[in-house]
C-alpha cells in the first residue's frame, strides 16, 4: 500500500504489525514462474468439485448428499488450521480463463438442483422420507450458498451484461434475487456503518444479526429500486427486481403443482441454508468495524474496514472472497487480481469462522481481542 493510501485510510503499518495476528497478511511470495502461474490459474477449477461431488452423492441418497456437504465444510475448516495452507498465491494477471471458471458453475449448479429435485421425489412424503428431503436440501444448499451466491456476487460485479444476468439467475435459484440490488447499491456504499443491515456491530450475536439483516436487506433493496426507477422515470414493469421476484414465486408454485410438496420442501430448505451461509459470511466480514469518525462522519472505505483471510483452499473454492478489503476498495476488480492487503485478519478462514460465529461467547472472546489490537495507540 502506498503512503498516500495509508494517509487516506488513517492507518500506518509498522514492521511490528507483521507479527500481530489481528493485522497479519500473507508474507511476500517470490515472483512465480510461468509454470507456477499456470498451476495457480488452474487452482480455481477445484471449485467445480463441490457441485460434482454433492451431486454424485445425491444420486446415491439424500443422506449421502448431506454427509458429503457437511464433510466438505468441516474439512475446509480443518485445512485452514494447517500452517501450509494459510497463504494463497499472489494476485494473477487477468485472462478469460478466470471468467469461465465462474461461469461454468452456472450449469453445474443447475444440474445439481435438478438432481436434488429428482432425488426428493423418490422419497416418502412423511416421517423419515421428509427428514431425508430436509437433509438433502442442506447438502445441496451447502454448495448453492458457499459457491452459488459467491459466484453470483462475482458475476454481479462484472461489466458484462451476460455475467450480470447469470448472477441474477444464481440468486433466483436460492430465492434471494433482491441481493442483486441491495449488495451493489446498498452494501458497498454503506459497508461498515450502522446504516448497513449486512454489517454486524460489536457485541451483536450472529443469531441477533440474522433477523436484522434479513428484514433490513429486503426492505433496503425495494427502497433502492424505487429510488432508481423514480430517478430514471421508469415504471415498476421495467424493474428486474419485480420480474425476478415474480419468477421466484411462480417457480415455487410450478414445483408444487408439477412435482409435489417434497420438491417445494427441498427447494425452500436449500435456499434457506444457502442464505444462512451468505448472511453468516456477511456477519464475519465487517464484524465490529466502524467506518466513521468520532463525529459520525463516514470515512472512505479503507483497508481496515473489512476482515481478511488468505487461506489457499478456501480462496480457491470461493473466488478469493476472503481478500475482502481489496474487493471493497476496488469493487470492479476481478477476483484473481485481488491482493492480500495487510488489513485486519480473521483467526481462521471463512469456513472455520462460520463454526466460531455460531457460538457467541467463543466468537466474542476471539474477535474482541483482535478489535482491541486494532485501536490506535
Amino acid at each position: 500500500m502506498t503512503r498516500a493510501a495509508e494517509g487516506r485510510s488513517g492507518l500506518t503499518l509498522s514492521d511490528d504489525s507483521r507479527h500481530d495476528p489481528a493485522m497479519q497478511s500473507s508474507m511476500p511470495i517470490s515472483p512465480a514462474t510461468s509454470s507456477n502461474n499456470r498451476v495457480h490459474a488452474w487452482r480455481f477449477a477445484i471449485a467445480w468439485m463441490l457441485p460434482l461431488s454433492v451431486g454424485a452423492a445425491a444420486l446415491h441418497s439424500p443422506w449421502w448428499a448431506y454427509a458429503v456437504g457437511t464433510a466438505i465444510q468441516i474439512g475446509m475448516a480443518l485445512v485452514e488450521l494447517l500452517p501450509s495452507g494459510r497463504r494463497s498465491p499472489p494476485a494473477a494477471k487477468w485472462s478469460p480463463w478466470f471468467a469461465w471458471c465462474v461461469r461454468v458453475h452456472v450449469p453445474l449448479q443447475a444440474a445439481l438442483l435438478g438432481i436434488g429435485l429428482w432425488t426428493a421425489q423418490q422419497q416418502s412424503a412423511t416421517g423419515f422420507g421428509l427428514l431425508a428431503v430436509i437433509a438433502l436440501g442442506i447438502g445441496v444448499g451447502s454448495v448453492t450458498g458457499s459457491q452459488g451466491i459467491t459466484f453470483a456476487h462475482e458475476l454481479g460485479h462484472s461489466k458484462s451484461k451476460l455475467d450480470r444476468a447469470l448472477g441474477w439467475c444464481l440468486m433466483a435459484s436460492v430465492n434471494y434475487g433482491h441481493f442483486m440490488v441491495e449488495h451493489f447499491r446498498g452494501h458497498h456504499p454503506r459497508a461498515a456503518t450502522h446504516a448497513d443491515p449486512a454489517s454486524a456491530r460489536r457485541g451483536e450475536t450472529l443469531w441477533r444479526f440474522l433477523p436484522r439483516t434479513l428484514s433490513g436487506g429486503l426492505r433496503s433493496a425495494w427502497n433502492l429500486e424505487r429510488q432508481q426507477l423514480r430517478t430514471l422515470r421508469r415504471p415498476w414493469s421495467k424493474s428486474p427486481l419485480v420480474w425476478i421476484t415474480a419468477g421466484q414465486v411462480a417457480w415455487l408454485v410450478f414445483l408444487g403443482v408439477a412435482l409435489g410438496p417434497l420438491a417445494v420442501v427441498f427447494w425452500v430448505v436449500q435456499s434457506a441454508y444457502a442464505v444462512f451461509l451468505l448472511e453468516t459470511i456477511n456477519y464475519i466480514e465487517h464484524y465490529g468495524l466502524v467506518r466513521s469518525d468520532a463525529n459520525g462522519k463516514r470515512e472512505p472505505f479503507a483497508v481496515h474496514h473489512a476482515w481478511n483471510a488468505d487461506h489457499w483452499l478456501t480462496n480457491s473454492l470461493i473466488a478469493n472472497l476472503q481478500r475482502h478489503s481489496d474487493h471493497h476498495m476496488h469493487a470492479w476488480k476481478p477476483y484473481p487480481t485481488l491482493e492480500a492487503l495487510p488489513g485486519p485478519q480473521l483467526p481462521t478462514g471463512y469456513a472455520g469462522c462460520i463454526w466460531l460465529a455460531a457460538v457467541p461467547p467463543l466468537w466474542f472472546k476471539v474477535m474482541h481481542a483482535r478489535l482491541e489490537k486494532l485501536k490506535p495507540a
